[in-house]
C-alpha cells in the first residue's frame, strides 16, 4: 500500500501517556496506508483509538474529504464524524464501503501493544456478546453450562445502578473462555451465535486484512494476510 498523495501532519505523541501514544501511532499509520485518496465510501468503527484514526483522517484535508462519505458503525463513531464535519451516511444509503478501519471490502484493525497477543483472550479475558434483555438469562446460563464459560457474567455500568445498555439497547455479557477453546474462535463465535438472543459476538473472525499495534518504543507492529499467512513487519517513526 502506497501513503496518501496529499501531505498530513507528521505524528508528534509527547504529550500522551505512554498507551495513548502508542493507539495514535497505529491508527495515524493505518490510516496512511489505507485510507487513500480512491476511497470515497469508509466505514469508521468505534474503540479509544477510533477518535486518531478520525483524527488523521481530517488531517488529510478538507479538499480530499469533501467527496468522501463516511459509515459510523455506532453512536461513538456518528459523534466523531459530525465533529469532525465530515461528511455522514448510513449503510443502507451506502450499502458498498470501499474500507473500514476497526470494524466491509477491506478491514483493517488498529490497537495499542496489550492486545498484539498470540491468542485472543490473552490480555484481555472475555468476548463480548450483545443480547436482547429479555433472552440475557438464558444466554449467561447456556454459555455458563454449555460453550465453556462458567464465569460468564452481564457487564454492569461503572456510574450508574444496571447493566450497559448498546447503542441498539441491548445488554453485553463477558465470557471468558479457557485457552484451549480461544484456539478456535471462529468455532466458539459460530456456537455463541447459535443462540437465541444472541445480536453480535465480539469476534471478528476470517475478516481482518492488517493489523496496526503501536509499540511503547514508538514503532508500529503490522500484522497482515499475505497468501493465507500472516507476515509481521516494525514501522519505526523517526
Amino acid at each position: 500500500m502506497i501513503a496518501p498523495t496529499t501531505p498530513v501532519a507528521p505524528i508528534t505523541t509527547t504529550s500522551l501517556s505512554v498507551i495513548e501514544q502508542a493507539k495514535r501511532l497505529a491508527a495515524y499509520t493505518a490510516v496512511d496506508r489505507h485510507i487513500l485518496p480512491e476511497h470515497k465510501i469508509i466505514g469508521i468503527g468505534s474503540g479509544s483509538t477510533v477518535p486518531y484514526v478520525v483524527e488523521r483522517i481530517v488531517q488529510q484535508g478538507a479538499e480530499l474529504n469533501k467527496d468522501r462519505v463516511f459509515i459510523p458503525t455506532g453512536f461513538q463513531s456518528k459523534e466523531l464524524i459530525v465533529m469532525s464535519k465530515l461528511n455522514l451516511g448510513d449503510v443502507d444509503q451506502f450499502p458498498t464501503i470501499d474500507v473500514t478501519i476497526d470494524g466491509a471490502d477491506e478491514f483493517i484493525l488498529v490497537a495499542d501493544y496489550r492486545k498484539n497477543a498470540e491468542y485472543l483472550g490473552t490480555n484481555f479475558p472475555g468476548v463480548p456478546i450483545e443480547v436482547v434483555p429479555f433472552a440475557y438469562a438464558k444466554v449467561l446460563q447456556n454459555l455458563q453450562h454449555r460453550l465453556g464459560s462458567p464465569n460468564a457474567m452481564l457487564r454492569m455500568a461503572k456510574s450508574k445502578a444496571g447493566p450497559v445498555v448498546s447503542d441498539n439497547g441491548n445488554f453485553i455479557i463477558d465470557a471468558p473462555f479457557p485457552l484451549d477453546i480461544m484456539k478456535n474462535p471462529y468455532d466458539i463465535m459460530a456456537r455463541i451465535k447459535m443462540l437465541t438472543g444472541v445480536v453480535e459476538v465480539g469476534l471478528f473472525c476470517h475478516m481482518a486484512q492488517a493489523a496496526y499495534f503501536g509499540n511503547q518504543d514508538g514503532s508500529v507492529t503490522v500484522k497482515r494476510l499475505a497468501d493465507a499467512k500472516v507476515v509481521e513487519e516494525v514501522i519505526s517513526h523517526p
